[in-house]
């Protein structure tokens, strides 16, 4: 969440930072108000506890004075503002409570670096990559062979079976299979393999708590579009970014570890909820999806270069696997709630002849660690972590883009070279013969 004493110490820079993503100046000065009022109720929640302390002592001295009727009489007295601090610890409990639920839906600040914008039509697009662009070719064109969409192409093939998945999941649950598994398969090894110098690979569970989503701040924003199993008070995880970033939740770093990185390659949930049938096709919008994760605690003075690591290694896997791809600079007003900056990742997939987000690369600041209490030790002090996190890759519309991309005029699909190890050598995936 932000930092409540930023608010109190520079209300209009962060009234003016939080309005560039449409915060209204009339919710924060609620917050402020708020604020002000739970400072005020807890004062006075401490002076009527130090007076029902002194008046405890007070009884006490007349009591071994055996003085009976001052003893009684003061007796009185601390119950009656005894019972007042209880009626102002309430109150104080009851404006902390509405204080902490209204900072909870407020979004980062974004930084400096974001462009002004309201929505995905405002991003910037900063470059875009292609093979053979270095040696001078231009933007691939695309045959025709090449602009079937990937459900008709998997079918072909017989690698994805979108009815079968509906049948025991329900729509927008894919199932792979044969090639396409072990395709899907190899793309999750290969990426793991690329970042093993320097991030630890994490196995988490697939499932986390209330307060680790609430880490995130997938909760309670998006409470809507998460998979809950209410019985356990668990949630199917959208990312391994949550549960990485609760790795360390409670605990203080020394500095001297960071920056501390983390791999993971999960299944990732998410209920689409407003998707309301747009792009529901295929592999562009689904339930259910693989994806790798890199993630990092940080100093603030790392953060950048954090950030510049895992962009970095996002985009060398999408020329290894040679997918024309561009990046995109969010604007304020398409920032995820927990971000201050995030650069998009998309690949081109001519048979559906769109750009498909396959990677989102986030720097948080402090935003998470005060939701997760993580920070670290250095000689100014304790405090929060920053963290980073970005996806290297999303693997559902990577498998398509590839199918379409490397689709031949035979109907087989060429495997990129860095994948054919991890295929057993296998070069294409061909239709199936009889």
């Amino acid at each position: 969440m932000i930092d409540l004493a930023q608010l109190r110490r520079e209300p209009d820079v962060v009234k003016a930072a939080l309005a560039r993503r449409g915060v209204s100046s009339a919710l924060m000065d609620e917050i402020i108000a708020l604020d002000v009022e739970h400072r005020r109720l807890l004062q006075e929640a401490e002076r009527l506890r130090a007076e029902v302390k002194e008046l405890s002592r007070q009884v006490g001295e007349a009591r071994r004075a055996k003085d009976t009727a001052t003893a009684e009489t003061l007796t009185e007295q601390s119950r009656e503002v005894g019972e007042r601090e209880r009626v102002a610890n309430e109150a104080v409990e009851a404006v902390a409570a509405t204080l902490r639920g209204e900072l909870l839906l407020i979004p980062n600040l974004p930084s400096e670096d974001t462009p002004d914008g309201v929505d995905e039509n405002d991003n910037i697009e900063v470059r875009r990559w292609w093979p053979g662009m270095d040696d001078g070719a231009a933007f691939p064109t695309f045959g025709d062979h090449q602009r079937l969409p990937h459900w008709d192409v998997a079918k072909e093939l017989n690698i994805l079976d979108l009815e079968a998945g509906a049948k025991l999941a329900g729509s927008m649950f894919p199932l792979y299979r044969g090639d396409g598994s072990r395709l899907l398969r190899a793309l999750g090894a290969f990426a793991l393999d690329q970042h093993r110098d320097a991030y630890e690979e994490i196995r988490p569970p697939s499932f986390a708590l209330t307060e680790t989503m609430m880490s995130t701040g997938h909760l309670p924003k998006s409470q809507d579009d998460m998979y809950a199993i209410e019985r356990d008070d668990l949630w199917a995880i959208p990312t391994a970014e949550v549960p990485l970033t609760s790795m360390r939740r409670g605990d203080i770093l020394d500095e001297a570890e960071l920056p501390l990185r983390m791999t993971a390659q999960t299944a990732c949930f998410r209920r689409e909820a407003g998707s309301a049938g747009r792009d529901t096709r295929g592999l562009l919008r689904v339930h259910e999806f693989d994806k790798v994760e890199l993630f990092a605690y940080c100093t603030p003075e790392q953060a950048p270069a954090a950030h510049a690591d895992i962009l970095a290694r996002a985009e060398n896997l999408l020329r290894l696997l040679g997918l024309p791809y561009r990046v995109l600079d969010l604007c304020a007003g398409d920032l995820g709630t927990s971000s201050a900056r995030t650069v998009d990742l998309e690949v081109f997939s001519p048979g559906v002849d769109r750009w498909l987000e396959v990677s989102s690369v986030s720097w948080f600041r402090d935003f998470q660690a005060r939701r997760a209490n993580v920070r670290y030790r250095s000689e100014n002090g304790t405090q929060f972590v920053h963290t980073v996190n970005g996806s290297a890759l999303a693997w559902a519309r990577i498998w398509a883009a590839l199918v379409e991309i490397n689709r031949q005029e035979d109907g087989s699909v060429a495997i990129p070279a860095v994948l054919q190890p991890y295929l057993g050598g296998q070069t294409h995936l061909r239709v199936p013969t009889s």
